[in-house]
């Protein structure tokens, strides 16, 4: 009776087996979301195609893994919630690694770290605190780490934080004078609003605020649902593989050059 318990356990375990490799996606066409209005890391060429950073490493990644990546446009405060729904199987938008985000959705490890910081109108005296921004109309991208910075540093000392669907429509406001500045991502500001006509009258202020890591998390990962651990797998493979062999470095290269956005 014990052999025949053996037995069958054996074939059980073989036909499990057998199972799990026959149900194992092979992720031939992998749907990335992104939000284009984040440039230079996601936006869109005058014909309307998707470019940046985050687009360039999502092909690298899908050509290293031979898979089709399929372009899914998605509001940034809906990010989350579309993956949830399986409108699509990974986010590469510049999403940074949390812990709020990982108890719902799984990262891969970092593909880039850039700091955020603070920009006013030139005529604003204040040195990027709390306290020297009382009373000034900020202006964040809702749903990310720079609105949850404002909400929980910014907004007890007295500064009128507005969040908006796109980063784009705080641009907007701050050339209108509506706002007064904005919390963004150094090398998204930067190249997104202040070397732009509309953002001469701006600048930086304050330091970096990198250590504030309970709001800005460790750097930007790639999301996938929890229960997509071998895409993940796959997806951290991908990445090492593509910093050994220079893609990574080609396609920083080609936004960044002469910058170190892989981070600390």
């Amino acid at each position: 009776m014990l052999k025949r318990t053996l037995m069958i356990g054996a074939v059980a375990l073989s036909l499990a087996g057998w199972s799990g490799l026959a149900n194992a996606k092979e992720w031939k066409t992998i749907r990335v979301a992104i939000d284009p209005t984040y440039k230079p890391f996601t936006y869109k060429t005058d014909d309307g195609k998707p470019t940046g950073f985050d687009v360039d490493t999502a092909q690298s990644l899908c050509e290293h893994l031979k898979a089709k990546c399929v372009f899914v446009e998605q509001v940034w405060d809906s990010m989350i919630p579309g993956l949830q729904a399986r409108k699509y199987d990974a986010i590469i938008s510049s999403m940074s690694i949390t812990e709020e985000r990982a108890k719902v959705v799984d990262f891969t490890g970092k593909y880039y770290n850039t700091p955020s910081k603070v920009v006013v109108r030139k005529d604003i005296n204040s040195d990027g605190t709390p306290a020297s921004l009382k009373g000034k109309n900020i202006g964040v991208l809702k749903g990310s780490t720079q609105e949850a910075y404002a909400m929980g540093e910014l907004k007890a000392a007295g500064v009128n934080i507005a969040a908006y669907e796109a980063q784009d429509q705080v641009y907007l406001d701050l050339k209108s004078g509506r706002l007064d500045g904005t919390v963004a991502d150094v090398l998204e500001v930067q190249g997104g609003f202040l070397d732009t006509a509309d953002g001469k009258n701006y600048k930086f202020v304050g330091k970096p605020l990198a250590s504030f890591t309970q709001y800005f998390g460790t750097g930007a990962g790639i999301a996938v649902r929890k229960a997509d651990k071998d895409l993940r797998a796959k997806l951290d493979e991908g990445i090492k593989a593509i910093r050994a062999n220079g893609t990574w470095q080609k396609n920083s290269d080609k936004y960044f050059k002469g910058i170190d956005i892989w981070g600390d």
